[in-house]
């Protein structure tokens, strides 16, 4: 397994399996960066945990529901979550203006590859839940 550092990223794959992209932890500026061809996005690194310990609390399936910043995600997902007033940061994990959002396409398979989390692969409407 990778070591999550620039140096030597994550290397994932979205749930569906149709995009592939990496990941690492850039502990100086305490954020995820995620790199999909050439768009960066960045995420609050305390994500990984928060999320966790939220599907944790869930028990059971939670749909991934990804969905761009300027579109609205469906409730109950993990999505809505990473967006959401009441989540640990007080709402967007996202960091970078106008990228903020596919907190549900790019978190999970990370937490996956961490040993944290089970995805399902389907073509659509994809699920995660803790383990």
């Amino acid at each position: 397994m990778a070591a999550g550092t620039k140096e030597d990223p994550w290397e994932l794959v979205t749930a569906p399996g149709s995009s592939s992209y990496t990941m690492f932890r850039d502990d100086d500026a305490d954020v995820l960066v995620c790199q999909v061809g050439s768009t960066t996005l960045k995420y609050h690194a305390s994500s990984i945990d928060d999320l966790h310990a939220w599907l944790l609390e869930q028990g059971d399936w939670v749909p991934l529901g990804a969905a761009d910043e300027n579109k609205p995600a469906a409730e109950g997902t993990v999505e809505a979550w990473g967006r959401d007033e009441t989540n640990p940061v007080g709402g967007w994990y996202g960091l970078r203006k106008g990228y903020r959002g596919r907190f549900g396409m790019y978190l999970p398979p990370l937490l996956e590859a961490l040993g944290l989390a089970e995805l399902t692969h389907d073509p659509r409407n994809n699920r995660v839940r803790a383990l």
